[in-house]
């Protein structure tokens, strides 16, 4: 299941570039194996380049066999949790939106056949959120939201769904930053060396113009981990705003 999902945004309002993002948050959240790839084939999700993939190349047919079969057996709650799951990781990391949107529809399916599926209902959430992420829109991430909520309501305050959570606020447009920085600073609060919540945070800070909370915050970081790959970029930008303030 998903355990750490390793990712980094530099924040268009403030540094003019988004890196690497989409698919750095969705490589290692889930997997499966009905698509015929391995869970550790894609490599570490903590570059701001897409990583080499020694994945499995499927073709257009295969794929499409296997959401058939898929459509062929409904109510299989394993088969449509694996496939859905699988199906959405290779979409993630190809780029797909098409294919989200296929995962999301087998998801879908799974969720309804066991609605207190962990598992099922993150990849739900995160298909929403990378097709919201890719195609700018609003109501997708509101979508990956009420996703996010049903699954915190069976693990609350699980700090990597939360911070995805607080990131729907963060690149929705317009960014409802303020309770972004509210999201992410409670995963912060309650999981001290939780660095990736920490570097969105520190931007929500930013784009609120609370230089102080965001020094604090990226202080914080890197006294956690000085070697996380986010500090050059957030140095950066806590520069800009430090010259923009004076």
């Amino acid at each position: 299941m998903h355990k750490n999902t390793i990712a980094f945004v530099v924040a268009a309002a403030i540094g003019g570039f988004i890196v690497g993002f989409w698919l750095a948050n969705s490589i290692n959240r889930s997997a499966g194996n009905s698509l015929g790839f391995s869970q550790a084939s894609t490599g570490p999700a903590n570059s701001s380049s897409a990583p080499a993939s020694t994945a499995t190349e499927l073709s257009e047919e295969e794929i499409r066999s296997k959401i058939a079969e898929g459509d062929r057996n409904p109510t299989n709650l394993a088969f449509q949790k694996d496939l859905g799951i699988s199906l959405y990781r290779y979409a993630a990391m190809k780029l797909d939106v098409d294919l989200l949107i296929e995962a999301v529809r087998i998801l879908e399916r799974a969720n309804a056949l066991n609605a207190k599926d962990f598992e099922i209902l993150v990849a739900l959430g995160n298909a929403q959120f990378d097709i919201g992420f890719a195609r700018k829109d609003a109501v997708r991430f509101q979508t990956a939201r009420e996703v996010y909520s049903r699954a915190l309501d069976l693990k609350p305050g699980e700090p990597d769904v939360t911070t995805d959570f607080g990131l729907t606020y963060f690149l929705q447009e317009p960014p409802a930053n303020d309770k972004a920085a509210a999201e992410l600073q409670k995963v912060a609060d309650a999981n001290p060396r939780h660095e990736r919540s920490l570097q969105f945070l520190v931007q929500a800070y930013l784009k609120q113009n609370k230089l102080q909370d965001a020094e604090k915050a990226f202080a914080k970081l890197k006294s956690i981990n000085p070697n996380n790959s986010a500090i050059p970029q957030l140095t950066t930008l806590i520069a800009n705003q430090t010259g923009a303030v004076k």
